[in-house]
């Protein structure tokens, strides 16, 4: 299990609930787009976020030194600051 931080035009949001590590990238960016779609994501409500907002984006993830509850899987886009 990992925690899912997604960044969208400037703003990085943690996931409250674990996702599974071994979901595939086109998952994890088909998971976010329903996140924001449902306002899951405090702050980060978009409810016609296209299906293909994600396209762009780099799936990153790190694993801690701490054990499996050092998981984490960044959904961000391949230029700084968090804009494409």
């Amino acid at each position: 299990m990992a925690i899912l931080n997604i960044t969208y035009n400037g703003l990085s949001v943690d996931y409250k609930t674990t996702v599974n590590d071994r979901m595939g990238d086109r998952d994890i960016r088909r998971t976010a787009v329903e996140l924001i779609r449902s306002g899951e994501l405090p702050g980060l409500h978009i409810a016609h976020l296209p299906d293909d907002a994600f396209d762009l984006y780099v799936v990153d993830r790190l694993r801690s030194a701490r054990g499996p509850g050092g998981a984490r899987i960044y959904l961000r886009p391949k230029v700084p600051f968090g804009r494409v």
